[in-house]
């Protein structure tokens, strides 16, 4: 009887001493995560900014995708909102803040627990690449709340390594979605109208063509910008020559203008394109698809009889720029082969 009691007594020391334990641990918490990310802030901004994406990178739900995901009308920006329900009950998520490219505030519920202070924050890097910053943080921790996460051996252990999981898929899935491209060539001629354009040209080699093209370019547009000139539509790359076998280019960057321009910079010249007949080639995507895109197009022309007008204009047309336009997956530029 005196061992039972004494086993007894023990117990209550133990379970007092637990008690004290859970009551002493910290009633709030704070749990950041960080991952440096080679893109631009704009796009993994819009990527977070939106709860139709979240399913794809979570961590929880790749741990358990039975999890019910339900969606409001609103998914993007202030307002708002996602809940799920899973094997740990019904949560919330909802943004109450947004800093365009810089920053997101939001709120999040689980059960009957304290709400959480979730917040984004998006550093661009000199090399283009971006570091995400990802915390949540509560207080006010009810006593089974401190219970579970103390056995489970803290918010850091319980939220770290999900946080840590999440940021890696979300690395992914950026970098895969800006590698996304498409090209449609089309089935049918089409007639460019050509017209006026003012231009600068060059002849050079394969390997100085990227950086000849990057300096070039900017220098007709900006030509145009500063004297008021009326740009007609996308400027483009007109291409004179193309020889590999000989390492050799030549071509003339070029922005179309509504009528004819008398420059009074001797490196910017006026020219005239004749309309032309060609075969118009799309490709929505980044630069490095460009060689495929050509490739595409000619194959076309062989295989539907057509014949490339080897006098003809070939010219590459560029709708948007990486200025504007963060995300390559979106650029767009147009490739037109004059035909015979």
């Amino acid at each position: 009887m005196k061992a039972i009691k004494y086993i007894f007594f023990l117990l209550l020391i133990a379970i007092i001493a637990l008690a004290i334990y859970i009551a002493v641990q910290p009633s709030e918490f704070s749990v950041t995560r960080t991952r440096t990310i080679n893109a631009p802030a704009e796009v993994i901004f819009n990527k977070v900014n939106n709860f139709k994406s979240w399913e794809s990178w979570s961590s929880w739900v790749e741990k358990e995708p039975s999890i019910k995901i339900t969606l409001p009308e609103q998914t993007i920006g202030e307002g708002a909102s996602y809940t799920w329900e899973g094997k740990e009950g019904i949560g919330t998520m909802k943004t109450v803040e947004t800093n365009a490219n810089k920053s997101i505030t939001q709120v999040m519920q689980v059960g009957e627990y304290p709400k959480s202070d979730v917040a984004w924050k998006f550093t661009p890097n000199t090399n283009g690449s971006t570091d995400v910053t990802w915390s949540i943080s509560g207080k006010d921790l009810p006593f089974d709340f401190k219970a579970y996460t103390a056995f489970m051996g803290g918010m850091e252990e319980l939220i770290g390594p999900d946080y840590e999981r999440s940021l890696e898929k979300l690395d992914s899935i950026v970098i895969n979605d800006m590698k996304k491209y498409n090209i449609v060539v089309d089935s049918e001629t089409t007639q460019h109208s050509g017209g006026y354009y003012i231009y600068n040209t060059t002849a050079t080699t394969f390997q100085d063509f990227q950086s000849k093209m990057a300096t070039m370019l900017p220098e007709v547009i900006n030509y145009a910008l500063k004297n008021n000139i009326t740009m007609a539509g996308a400027p483009y790359i007109l291409y004179h020559k193309w020889d590999e076998e000989n390492n050799a280019v030549m071509f003339s960057c070029c922005v179309p203008t509504t009528a004819k321009v008398i420059t009074t910079d001797s490196n910017i010249l006026t020219g005239q394109l004749e309309p032309f007949k060609a075969v118009k080639t799309t490709l929505t995507g980044d630069y490095s698809n460009l060689k495929e895109a050509w490739e595409k197009a000619t194959i076309t022309i062989a295989k539907s009889g057509l014949e490339q007008d080897e006098d003809g204009p070939n010219i590459e047309a560029y709708l948007n720029s990486p200025i504007n336009t963060p995300n390559p997956a979106n650029l767009k530029t147009e490739i037109y082969i004059a035909v015979k």
